[in-house]
């Protein structure tokens, strides 16, 4: 899994991992819930194009829309060049890091690091490109020349705690701490 490593600073919730840290024992279960909770709630941001901090994603370029549409069979009419209706249709509802095989959106895992941590993240090479985002020409260039990547990438963050997220985690805790579901 690609790592891209994102601190957690939240009072509430630390106060809680610090309790079950000083209970000591096997973590993995909460942690396994927790993991598995964010890693929905992660993917459930490809479908409203929002980071956990709830701001809207940039939008794909003009260049990206058009690079798209020139593989897109029938996306323009042969007569007048224009786009066709299911050229606009696809326009209107192309999502930004929602590409063709939604790979990206559908590889978030956790996984348990021992008893006591948990990652969330893609195993997809260009996950971190996408959090961060990358300047042109960024990983340098191809042999013909050409930049990688060939124009600026904004950061459009994916991974991350939302509000929600955290009402959840604690949530979780609680319930552990309690033995509550456990």
């Amino acid at each position: 899994m690609a790592r891209i490593e994102i601190q957690v600073d939240d009072r509430g919730a630390m106060r809680g991992l610090d309790e079950l840290i000083r209970r000591g024992g096997d973590l993995s279960g909460p942690l396994a819930m927790i993991g598995e909770k964010i890693a929905d709630s992660t993917m459930d941001r490809f479908g409203t194009s929002r980071g956990p901090d709830g701001q809207a994603w940039a939008p794909n370029s003009h260049l990206v829309i058009r690079q798209l549409l020139e593989r897109k069979p029938g996306a323009f009419s042969r007569r007048t060049g224009g786009l066709t209706e299911k050229g606009k249709s696809f326009v209107a509802g192309k999502k930004p890091l929602v590409g063709e095989t939604r790979s990206l959106s559908t590889t978030i895992r956790y996984q348990l690091l021992g008893r006591d941590a948990v990652v969330i993240g893609s195993s997809m090479i260009y996950a971190g490109t996408h959090q961060f985002g990358a300047r042109k020409g960024a990983f340098g260039k191809t042999r013909r020349g050409a930049h990688i990547p060939w124009g600026n990438i904004p950061a459009r963050p994916f991974l991350g705690i939302s509000e929600q997220d955290r009402g959840t985690i604690i949530d979780v805790i609680n319930d552990y701490l309690t033995g509550s579901n456990y």
